[in-house]
Order: C-alpha cells, then structure tokens, then sequence
C-alpha cells in the first residue's frame, strides 16, 4: 500500500475563474441595454402590434382668438373711508350734564340741540353783571349831567377850569367801567348760549361718552360723543408716485376722474365717485401720494374708517389686442402664450404685454388680431405638441367685445 493519500481533482486555474466573471458581466450589460432599448425605444402609432396603445394622444385645451376691443387704464389702490367733517361735540363750559338728548347712532342736522348743561350758575353772574351795569351806568349818566353844567359854568367863568376838565376825565372813565360792564354781561349770555350743545354739522352721531348727571369741562377728553358727516363722505387711497405723471396729465385734461369703491375683497363694487383732489407732496416712507374721492353715498354703504379698494379710470384704451389673462403664461425667458396653428399643433409665442385686469390683457407684441391663444389645459403642452379643442370650446373664439 502507498503512503500517500488518493489524489484530488486539479482545483480551476485563476485565468479560467476570470473568464467566467467578464462573461457574466457581459451577459449582465447586454440585458440592460435590451431592457433600456424596450422601454426608450420610440413608439409610433403604427410601429408594431402594440403601437396603438403607446401612441401619443392629441390633449384637449380651450382657445380663445386674440381681438381687438376697449382697455379701461384702471389703478386699485388700498384706500380708506374717511369723513369730509368729523367733529368730537365739545362743551365750552363746565357743568353738571342736565339732559342727553340726542339717540345713539341717530342722524342729526347742523344746529340740533344734543345736551343741555346747567344754567343757573350762570344765569345767577349774568343777574349779577346786569346789575353792576346798571349801577355803572347811573354813574356814568349822573357825570354826564355834572360835566354838561361844568362847561356852562365854566364859560360863565364861574367854576375852575381844572374842576370842569376832571369833570370830563370822569365821564370817560365810566365810559370805560360800562363797557366792561357790558362786555361781562354779552359774556355769560355767551355762556349760556354754550350750556345748550349743539351739533355742528350735520351727520350720524356715535355713542356717548357722558350721562346725564355727571360733570363736564371743557376740552374734557373724549368729548361728548362723535359726530361723523356720512353724505357725502370720502376715500383717501395713495397712488406711487411712478404713475403720477399719468395721473397729472388726466386731471389737467379731465379735471375729475371717476372712482369706484369696491369691498375690501375686491369681489364687489360699493359705490361710484370721482376725484379732483391731489396731495401737495410725495410720502418719502412710502413713495405714495395722497388722493381724496368723494362719493355722494345716499344709501350709506360706505362707512368711516371702512377699508375699501379704490378703482381710479384714468383713460380707456380703444383697438387694443386682447387676449384672456389665464392665457399669459411666465417662464424663464419671460411671458409667453401657446398659439394653435391651423394643423392643430401650438407653438411658443413670446408676447409683451401692457395693461391687465382679471379678465383681458393688452398685447403689445407677439400676437395678430385672430391668433388662437390655449386658455386652459396648458400644464402638459410643449412646442410641436397635439392639441384637441371640445366643441364647447368652440364658440368662444368667436365671442367677445371685439372692435372692428
């Protein structure tokens, strides 16, 4: 017997293993090609058994034809109702506060009495001063006589000539004492007419700020209630200054341009006014200036403080190229829109545009009069792309307020 074990089988040369591993690798590379080429391939619509099923369908839009028609130029600017008179009712003198005599919220008109503060303090000086006009008075009258006899006397040369001028120095010193006396009595018939408050314009009046009994100064802080004009009644709003020119150039021409108040939505309109009133500076905080509009508000819808937007017209542009503003479209090379061209294919169209309202836009540049414009349906479209109008789409690019 041998000493030596069976022999094994001879292991794979390391050559022959790394042969094994490139053809592998190979066959690895060659069926993701394949698999890539599967699904990148293009698929026409008629390119094999499937080609009907993978072929790409026309995508339905809405158009609208570009035309001609009338561009209100309008500026929405943030305004604020403000009253043309807003008074807080004083009192000019102090008091205990007899009556209130006006309701809450009540419209009232110029020279209504609203409250009534105590009189009799001042009916009591008044009595008081009258009588110490009265008194004065008599004096005065008593050395108008004496001084009268003094002059007679003394061109009779029968009194001293320095007792006949004091004579008249007296007269005019009591002159002097009646008309203060005077002056105090017109003085507190004054302030009794001011115990009756009155209301200064006329308008709707706000909640008081006193009762009835309490006392009252004047000046006092608050007031007695506030009195706000509401017909008519104003909107201030601010207009920057890079349209003032514009705004400048229509006033001169126009004189006054009509406003229109909308909510402060901007969903719907309040009221219609116009404008003839223009700030005497520019807000350098803000780069604004100030404009009043007054509107007549008869039904009072428009309310102090209210926050509204104001629609300032300053011109209407005639034969302007309209397009739908859902239609304009931005990208990195700027606003465009997708044009349909006769074989129902769109292409890019660069357009420069001018004014715009939620409706139109003026189109200054890149489209003619009857170029149909893609309005909806425009998130999956490119150049070249297939497109499909719905026949209810149909009547809409012959609809419209176009001009010939």
């Amino acid at each position: 017997m041998d000493d030596h074990s069976p022999a094994s089988p001879p292991s794979a040369s390391p050559s022959a293993h790394r042969r094994k591993r490139r053809l592998l690798g190979g066959a690895a590379v060659i069926g993701v090609c394949v698999l890539a080429f599967a699904f990148l391939r293009p698929h026409g619509k008629e390119g094999g058994t499937h080609g009907h099923h993978t072929g790409e369908l026309p995508q339905p839009v809405a158009v609208q034809a570009a035309k001609t028609g009338s561009m209100p130029v309008v500026l929405t600017e943030l305004g604020t109702v403000i009253p043309i008179t807003n008074v807080t009712v004083q009192t000019r003198v102090e008091g205990y506060l007899l009556e209130v005599l006006f309701t809450e919220g009540q419209h009232v008109h110029k020279g209504d009495q609203l409250a009534l503060i105590d009189p009799r303090p001042y009916q009591v000086l008044l009595k008081q001063y009258e009588g110490q006009l009265a008194h004065d008075q008599a004096q005065l009258d008593q050395a108008r006589v004496d001084n009268a006899r003094y002059q007679r006397l003394i061109r009779q040369d029968s009194i001293d000539a320095k007792t006949a001028r004091d004579q008249e120095f007296m007269v005019k010193q009591l002159e002097g004492t009646v008309k203060s006396d005077q002056a105090q009595v017109d003085n507190e018939k004054l302030q009794l007419i001011y115990c009756h408050i009155t209301a200064p314009v006329d308008g709707r009046i706000g909640i008081r700020a006193v009762d009835k009994g309490n006392f009252i100064a004047a000046g006092q802080s608050g007031g007695l209630a506030t009195l706000a004009q509401m017909q008519p009644i104003s909107v201030i709003f601010t207009v920057p200054q890079n349209q003032l020119p514009e705004v400048l150039e229509e006033l001169h021409t126009k004189k006054s341009l009509p406003v229109e108040a909308w909510d402060s939505a901007n969903s719907a309109k309040i009221a219609d006014g116009a404008t003839s009133v223009l700030d005497s500076e520019i807000d350098t905080a803000t780069g604004t200036v100030r404009m009043r509009a007054i509107f007549p508000n008869e039904d009072e819808h428009l309310f102090p403080n209210q926050f509204v937007n104001a629609h300032l017209r300053l011109k209407t542009l005639e034969h302007a190229l309209l397009i739908p503003t859902t239609a304009v479209q931005t990208g990195p090379s700027g606003q465009f829109v997708y044009v349909v061209k006769p074989d129902d294919t769109v292409s890019v169209q660069t357009v420069t545009t001018g004014m715009s309202d939620a409706t139109n836009t003026v189109i200054l540049t890149g489209v003619k009069d009857g170029d149909r414009v893609v309005t909806d349906g425009t998130d999956h479209l490119r150049a070249g792309a297939k497109v499909s109008i719905p026949a209810a789409a149909a009547p809409s690019t012959a609809t419209g307020n176009a001009t010939p």
